[in-house]
Order: structure tokens, then sequence, then C-alpha cells
């Protein structure tokens, strides 16, 4: 205990550190703020609350309840989230893409400018399919075509000034802007969840629910560990010698292959297209039995069908995200360029035929452990958790709490080791997802 009081001591006695903290808290309560402010026309008394379960679930969860209270900022930084996805998608099947991606600072500041043009016209869809599908007649109290035209024009605000947000905690306060947002709005619900859980079980169930307090926290373990998990392929370097005497070289480092490469894309692409098979066999569910099955089994998270079908939906996703996202022929050509190479194996083709390999075998373990990580909130919502407090349990909202807290204390633990003071880690660096190469 005396240790943590002497870092947080350390933490703020560094005076741009303290600031970016104070601001990032600033950014954070401007945000919240934001999700309580109810769009012009719309009555909030009279608007439904988003369940759990489904795409529409999952958009409230990363807004923090945003989604359901219809504020301006309803729908958030998701639609730039889908405009950076769908950019990075482009940058792998078009060259015009490609060809800005290695342009260096230039083609950055094109990609990014593209991205927040992209934004607009994706929140601007997404706002009028909110608008029409998810606010009820009754709760709309001025012309619904005034309402949806007005609105859209909001979102698009709102969107962009979180993207504002973000890009300015990036900028001037600690971590990465963007996931900090997604990060609080999930954070937001926990409190509620928390209590909800504790009142459902009541003093007779006390000894349940720290019991399940104690599962949560080695299932917050187990996560880090996956997310942590790297197979570290040793990379030596041919000694060169600069002039008569210098020696530069000679050094053995280490490519980490991530264990979890893709982080939360396979199963955010999962989870939108578990909403297909339902909506599908509700549309012949008046003809046929099976049907109806069918739209019932898919209809809730918690069934065996769902679950199967939402693993191997993760796993098929974990090997396309990571076949997209790690390139083991650019790999091997850096190094071949930077004079190194993998003991015992032949630069070139050789080598990205390793590494290849090497990718593929811990690929699939780390597909199923993030498969196990996702249909967790079904099983513990099984054995009697609330869902609200279940869906910490797995999922996408804890990986990304997980990922996020992680680079957060690395970035900080950073400042601390430059002044030098001790890290937030007897054991050694906090190793978020940005660390690229150990040694």
């Amino acid at each position: 205990m005396n240790k943590l009081i002497t870092t947080f001591k350390h933490i703020f006695a560094i005076e741009e550190l303290r600031g970016r903290i104070f601001n990032t808290l600033l950014f954070i309560a401007f945000f919240r703020l934001g999700s309580y402010i109810v769009l012009p026309g719309v009555d909030a008394t009279k608007l439904t609350q988003a369940g759990d379960g489904g795409l529409f679930g999952l958009l409230n969860m990363f807004s923090g309840g945003a989604l359901s209270n219809a504020s301006v900022f309803a729908l958030g930084i998701m639609p730039y989230i889908s405009a950076s996805i769908a950019i990075q998608l482009l940058t792998i099947a078009l060259p015009y893409f490609q060809k800005m991606q290695k342009d260096g600072e230039s083609g950055r500041k094109k990609l990014n400018q593209i991205t927040r043009i992209l934004t607009i016209f994706v929140t601007a869809a997404q706002g009028f399919t909110y608008l029409q599908v998810t606010i009820p007649a009754e709760a709309i109290l001025v012309d619904p075509w005034f309402f949806r035209l007005y609105g859209v024009a909001i979102l698009i605000g709102g969107t962009m000034l979180c993207m504002w947000l973000g890009e300015k905690i990036t900028d001037k306060g600690i971590g990465n802007g963007i996931s900090m947002l997604i990060m609080i709005g999930i954070v937001s619900r926990f409190p509620a969840s928390l209590l909800q859980e504790a009142g459902s079980r009541g003093m007779a169930g006390a000894l349940l629910f720290i019991l399940e307090v104690i599962a949560l926290f080695f299932v917050v373990m187990g996560a880090v560990m996956v997310t942590q998990a790297v197979r570290r392929i040793p990379v030596q370097y041919a000694k060169q010698v600069v002039g008569s005497k210098m020696s530069v070289g000679g050094e053995r480092q280490y490519i980490p292959l991530k264990l979890n490469a893709s982080g939360v894309m396979p199963i955010i692409f999962a989870q939108a297209l578990m909403f297909i098979p339902g909506l599908v066999a509700q549309s012949f569910a008046e003809k046929s039995e099976f049907a109806q099955s069918v739209a019932q089994a898919f209809g809730d998270f918690t069934t065996w069908q769902y679950n199967a079908l939402f693993a191997f939906l993760i796993v098929i996703f974990t090997f396309f995200y990571t076949a997209i996202s790690i390139n083991p022929t650019q790999i091997s050509d850096d190094m071949k360029r930077g004079g190194g190479f993998v003991p015992g194996v032949k630069p070139g083709e050789e080598t990205s035929n390793f590494i290849a390999s090497i990718l593929d075998r811990i690929t699939l373990p780390g597909a199923l452990m993030l498969s196990i990580i996702a249909i967790l909130p079904a099983i513990a919502n099984l054995f009697g958790v609330t869902r609200g407090f279940a869906s910490f349990f797995g999922g996408t909202s804890l990986l990304i709490l997980v990922g996020v807290v992680l680079d957060t204390l690395q970035q900080i633990e950073s400042y601390l080791l430059m002044r030098k003071y001790e890290g937030l880690m007897q054991s050694g660096r906090v190793k978020g997802r940005s660390e690229m190469i150990s040694r």
C-alpha cells in the first residue's frame, strides 16, 4: 500500500503528467455530459430502453447509454470507427490507398482527412436509420420528417465533436483518445450493473455475490493474460563496422507475435452479423415452425445455437483479420533490409514461411480463447447473473477495458521512468498493445 501511495505521489509530482491527467478528466466529463442531452423535439419519458443483446445493445454499450437516451452524442464515435475500418480494408485491397499509406506523414494526413469525410457520410446514414427505426413516433414532438432532417445534422455534429474530443485526449491528455471514450462509455454502466446485481441477491445471497466478484477478478486476469501473451521470434542483426573502431548491430532482438493479434475486431464483426439469422427466420416464422424455432434461438444470446455460431464466426474472423493485419512477407523483407535474420532460417522466402507457420499455430488457440471470452457473459447469465453485470464477464467490453487500461498504464509508466521514478510494476514494464519490438 505504501508503494502504491508513493507511486501516486510521483505521478502528480510530474507537472506535465498531472496536466495531461486533468485534461483527460475534463474532456471525459464533457463527453459524459453530452450523452445526457436529449435531441430537441424528443420526449425522453417515452423512449424505449435498449436491450443488452444484439447490435443495438452493443452500440448502446459503446456510447455509455447515449443511444437509448436519444442524446446529441447518440452515435458517439462509432461512425468514425466504422470509417476507419473501411479505410484500413481499402489500404489492403486498393493500390491507391496502399501508396498513401507508404508515403509517410503526408500520406497519413491524407488518409485521416479521407476518414473524416467518410465519417460524415457514415454518420448521416446511421443517423437517419437510427431516427427512423429506434425512436418511437409517440416520443417525437414535432413533424417527423423535419425532426429527422435536423436530427441527422445534430448527430453529425455530435459525432464530429466526439471525434475532436478523442483527438484532444490523444494530444493533450493521456492514452488513446478514441479508445478512451469507448472505455468510459463501457465503465459508466458498471456501477449501476454492480448495484443491480447486489440488489437482486439481497442479504441472503451476499456470499454468492462475493463469489461472483471474485470470479470476475479471475476472468479479468485471464483476459489480461490473453491480451499480453506473445510468441517471441528471435532476430539476430549482423555486426557492421563503421570507420575503424565503432561497430553497430550484433544485437539479438525479438519479433513478438501476439496470441490475440486481432484484438476485439473479430467479436465486433461477428456481433454485427449475429442479427441476420434471426431476422431472416423472423420473415418466414408465420409459414414454418422451423423458422419460428430458429428465430427464437437466435433472438436470445444465451442459447447454445447462438453461442455456437457466435464462437464459429469469431474463429473465422480472427484468422481473416490476422491475415490482413500481419504480413509475414513484409516482415521478412524489412528484416532483410535491416541486416536481420532468424537464427537457423535463411533470409527471404524461408523466413516468411517460418513466420507464417508460427502465426498459423498461435492464431488457432488465440481464436479459441477469444471465443471463450466472448461467450462468457452468456454462461454467467445462465448461472443467474443479471445481464448488465454478466456483460463485464467477457466479450467486447472486457477486452476493450483491458486493452485501454494497459495502454494508459504504459504511457504513465513511461513518464515515471523518464523522470527516474519507479515504475508501476515491480516485476517490469507494463506492456501495452502498442509495443511492437522488445528485446
